[in-house]
């Protein structure tokens, strides 16, 4: 099964665009961003999720660690 969050790799204004089940929600700056995306979405456990977990996220460009280039 593919990842349910797909982040691609940060753009010129260090946004990163979020896409959950294949529908775009937005770009995130920052860890926070994209939390505040997965808590509208009602992803479980949102709040604690590891953002590293490959089942969930699929991370271009670098990982959650990444917000600009």
């Amino acid at each position: 099964m593919d990842p349910r969050v797909h982040i691609h790799k940060p753009d010129d204004e260090g946004g990163r665009l979020v896409h959950v089940d294949g529908t775009i929600l937005g770009r995130a700056f920052n860890e926070r961003d994209l939390r505040e995306f997965l808590r509208r979405v009602e992803l479980p456990g949102w709040e604690d999720v590891d953002l590293n977990d490959g089942s969930i996220f699929k991370w271009e460009g670098g990982g959650p660690e990444t917000w600009q280039e």
